[in-house]
């Protein structure tokens, strides 16, 4: 081959060959796009079946759910109908009831207006009728009762008042015999004001500077204090005082002995505190012991058991209304043993019930219960005579009176309790009572003059003799006694004494 064709041919094979790979790569390529297009022909072909399924089950929920909507709906509208029904028959009947209801109404609106003529007519006769009788008499109705009253009292005064005087002689020795059941069945009005328990104690501090030493550093002297001895220690603003709140009064006189005695000592400390607070106890034990032995050597019993003297002895401590609770004990007892004596019944019990009947407030703020219920209990725990139970369980009114001596203990406790002075009352009031008392008696015609006695439980009334006889002061005090019980508050019983005499003054010259 020559060496100028030579270039020509390899240009020729360039180009073959170029020729034939791109022919070759289009090749490829177009198998390779139909194969990507069968491929998408199959994803589309599998979702469109994908899509008819999810149609088709669609549809089926769709229509399931469309079932249950109505029959729902048919439910709930066969539900309205009823209701309606029931509602329309409701409606019905008390449109039923409601004319019936009218008819009654009027029925008794007619009936009301006939017995109003009735009542009108008969209010007419009855007039028509005084008017005729005090035409013929002369006198009003009052007055012609005035009259009547006036000459039956002139006429028969001396029968009436010999009658009474009988009776008042042949009575004596009837109530003489009775003496007993009268004086036991006799009901004490008791007053039944309440006052508020006292419930702190104040203890004394010589200079201001001991509050700080009481509370100590951080509290910590007070709270100990307050934890030894069960109780509140409240250091304010109050100079020259320091106040101890508890209810129970016994840990109250403890806290006071033991903070007096530390503020006597001068070391104010929590070990010292406990120990003051444990001698305090020991000491108030003692003060107890001593104030019970002497209530029952005072009333001369000697047989109680020394747990029940233990509790006596906390009764020193306990106030009611005021009143020292040991002390109206010790009162009562007094007063028992001497109705007992002149009733004829046994003075020990009597006496034993009423020095024992308010044992329970020796614990009521410890136990459930009435203090009565309590002291109940606490007696049958220590073995107690019956007939000493029954005599202080109706003190109160809570049990029957099944003894003779039980009535004795009321009356007692009524007796030292309402006596004036003898439980929290203002002077005021007191005064007030008296006043009203002498007030009633001096309303009345005829009286000249009246004293309250007594401190209340006697009124002497003195009469005008000219104006009144013997027998209408009679009438008179038993006038003035019952304007007493209606008008008038009080415990126990008020005497009245209407006095008539004449006194003749003559002068020798």
């Amino acid at each position: 081959m020559e060496l100028g064709t030579q270039p020509i041919v390899a240009a020729v094979l360039i180009l073959t060959g170029t020729a034939l790979g791109y022919a070759l790569r289009k090749i490829i390529a177009q198998q390779k796009k139909n194969s990507i297009e069968i491929e998408i022909q199959k994803r589309e072909l599998q979702v469109k079946t994908e899509t008819q399924g999810a149609i088709l089950e669609a549809k089926q929920k769709a229509s399931e759910i469309l079932e249950e909507a109505k029959a729902e709906e048919k439910r709930r509208v066969g539900e309205i109908r009823k209701s309606e029904e029931r509602i329309s028959h409701k409606e019905e009947v008390l449109e039923k009831k409601l004319v019936d209801f009218e008819q009654e109404k009027k029925e008794l609106k007619e009936k009301v207006e006939r017995v109003r003529a009735v009542q009108e007519a008969l209010r007419e006769k009855e007039a028509e009728k005084q008017r005729e009788l005090e035409r013929v008499a002369h006198l009003s109705e009052e007055e012609a009762k005035q009259a009547l009253f006036s000459a039956i009292e002139k006429k028969h005064e001396a029968d009436f008042l010999e009658r009474l005087h009988k009776l008042e002689l042949t009575g004596e020795e009837r109530l003489s015999h009775k003496a007993r059941d009268i004086l036991a069945a006799v009901i004490q009005r008791v007053a039944t004001s309440t006052a508020s328990e006292v419930t702190t104690t104040s203890v004394q501090i010589p200079s201001e500077d001991l509050k700080g030493k009481i509370i100590g550093r951080e509290g910590r002297n007070i709270r100990a204090l307050e934890r030894a001895a069960g109780v509140e220690i409240i250091v304010d603003d109050t100079p020259g005082a320091i106040i101890i709140s508890g209810f129970d009064p016994v840990r109250r006189h403890i806290a006071k002995m033991a903070l007096e005695d530390l503020i006597l000592d001068g070391r104010i400390q929590p070990a010292k505190i406990e120990e003051s607070v444990e001698k305090a106890k020991s000491q108030v034990e003692k003060i107890m012991k001593d104030a019970a032995e002497a209530a029952a050597y005072e009333v001369g019993i000697f047989d109680l058991d020394p747990r029940l003297m233990q509790l006596l002895g906390r009764l020193r401590f306990r106030t009611s209304y005021g009143q020292n609770v040991l002390q109206h004990s010790i009162e009562m007892t007094h007063i028992s043993g001497m109705l007992a004596s002149e009733l004829g019944a046994d003075v020990a019990i009597a006496k034993k019930g009423a020095l024992l009947h308010d044992i329970g407030k020796a614990v009521d703020h410890e136990v459930q219960g009435t203090h009565v219920e309590i002291g109940r209990r606490i007696l049958q725990k220590f073995a107690t005579d019956k007939a000493v139970i029954q005599a202080m369980q109706s003190h109160h009114e809570e049990y029957p009176y099944e003894t003779l001596e039980s009535i004795i203990v009321q009356t007692a406790d009524a007796i030292s309790a309402s006596r004036p002075g003898a439980r929290r009352d203002s002077v005021e009031n007191y005064l007030k009572r008296l006043e009203d008392l002498e007030g009633i008696a001096n309303g009345f015609e005829a009286v000249e003059k009246c004293y309250a006695i007594q401190a209340g439980r006697e009124i002497r009334v003195f009469v005008t003799p000219e104006k009144i006889s013997d027998f209408e002061a009679k009438k008179l005090a038993r006038d003035i006694a019952d304007r007493i019980e209606q008008e008038l508050k009080y415990p126990g019983e008020i005497k009245v004494h209407v006095i008539r005499e004449t006194r003749v003054v003559e002068y020798a010259k």
